[in-house]
């Protein structure tokens, strides 16, 4: 019982921390419409670069597809909490820098309701928010007046989830999960103008823009999974997800203020547009092959429509400043991994052979726009371990491990390599076990 105890406080106090963490990027890529967007894996699927479709296993939590709820193990209650740190390296124009980070990245469970119904809740993140850069120039061939343009942003997405999966039929699975969304995206963009040079430096204006979204909402997905044996040892699993179009509800703003030194005067406008965020329609769909509970071998594919979708964006033309919609702001993202696991005998007593080895990689095109021109494509590879953890009590948990490789990239874009180390533990625990007192 205190064994037990101690695992709730553990994802009590993991959920807590999720709540209020901080954001886990310093991508100045995180400025364009939501951020940086997550693929919700948890440590055990990390290590294969987010495969997650059509995985269906009772003794781990797959958010990805609400229909693999439903294979959670009749005796276990699960909780899984993961995070994560990276250092990752910009380059543009031979100059390079540096940054390190840590974050939270999330908490989720499951258990089994009844006979064929599994239910699974939790926090994941949606998106990341987080980047300081800063630009210097001249703004006419004299060098009379100077300038310092000064970006920054924080903020992001978390969803709290609640999901169940459903086995109707035999091999045949459907689920749902139902999210509550919410954070606040902020993002300044300051600009400074000076006069001179060394000590007889002035400033004589500064605008500072400031994008304010407080998102409050819903988010709904669906999932469906069949399972095909091909004999006594292989299956092959099928998956596929959806989730739906709607708007937010949310009132981004644009607060401009501009302020003359010389003169003390301050002037400031605010622009809003109302129900100014939406999210797209997402679908998602993969394959995966199981031989002897030794390999699984997968491939995913997810589309997230977000060209029809609009992002609020702030213009001056002819002289009139205006916070609009623009339809061509996002592009559609699309997203392929493949991965696989390997265990040589999961139910050996030997320590080594118990251990998981994953592998998987990743290509992703962006969803957004710079300047009228595609953002940077994503290419990742990651590498982890199950690890078991072994003790008088427990032999079904796992720690779980993984380092993954990130680059973006392209044309006349800045160059972004990340090496990030995931470490996640499952807690899989025989709850409902009936002990038999002879």
């Amino acid at each position: 019982m205190k064994y037990r105890k101690t695992i709730c406080s553990l994802f009590l106090a993991a959920f807590a921390t999720g709540v209020f963490a901080q954001s886990g990027t310093n991508s100045p890529y995180s400025q364009y419409g939501f951020g940086v967007l997550n693929d919700h894996a948890t440590g055990f699927n990390k290590g294969m670069d987010g495969l997650g479709q059509a995985i269906r296993q009772g003794n781990q939590v797959v958010p990805q597809n609400p229909a693999s709820f439903s294979a959670v193990d009749s005796l276990s209650l699960i909780f899984d909490v993961g995070m994560s740190g990276q250092i990752t390296n910009f380059s543009e124009n031979g100059v390079k820098k540096n940054a390190k980070n840590a974050n939270f990245e999330y908490a989720v469970g499951a258990f089994r309701a009844f006979r064929h119904f599994g239910v699974s809740f939790g926090i994941l993140p949606f998106s990341n928010v987080g980047y300081k850069y800063s630009s210097t120039g001249a703004l006419n061939q004299e060098r009379d007046v100077n300038y310092v343009n000064t970006y920054s942003g924080s903020g992001g997405l978390r969803q709290v989830y609640l999901g169940a999966g459903w086995e109707p039929f035999r091999n045949l699975s459907v689920g749902a999960s139902l999210s509550y969304l919410w954070g606040e995206v902020n993002r300044v963009v300051a600009n400074n103008y000076s006069n001179g040079s060394g000590a007889s430096l002035s400033t004589i204006n500064t605008l500072t823009k400031t994008y304010q979204a407080d998102v409050s909402n819903y988010k709904l997905d669906f999932g469906m999974q069949y399972t095909l044996p091909l004999n006594k040892t292989d299956k092959v699993v099928v998956g596929a997800t959806f989730s739906p179009k709607h708007n937010l509800s949310a009132t981004p703003e644009c607060i401009v203020l501009s302020t003359n030194t010389s003169t003390g005067v301050s002037n400031s406008s605010t622009y809003s547009v109302e129900d100014g965020l939406e999210l797209p329609n997402m679908f998602g769909a993969g394959v995966t092959w199981y031989h002897s509970n030794q390999i699984l071998l997968g491939a995913d594919f997810t589309l997230q429509q977000w060209g029809k979708t609009s992002f609020p964006v702030y213009q001056v033309i002819n002289d009139v400043p205006s916070y609009v919609l623009d339809k061509n702001y996002f592009k559609d993202r699309q997203r392929v991994t493949v991965g696989g696991e390997y265990c040589r005998n999961p139910f050996a007593r030997h320590f080594m052979s118990r251990i998981r080895y994953r592998l998987g990689a990743s290509y992703t095109t962006p969803y957004y726009n710079i300047n009228n021109h595609e953002g940077p494509k994503e290419l990742s590879v990651s590498a982890g371990f199950g690890i078991p953890i072994i003790n008088t009590l427990n032999n079904r948990s796992v720690l779980n491990v993984s380092g993954q490789w990130v680059h973006l990239s392209g044309d006349g874009l800045i160059t972004e390599n990340t090496f990030r180390l995931n470490i996640g533990i499952t807690f899989n625990e025989r709850w409902f076990m009936k002990w038999k007192v002879e």
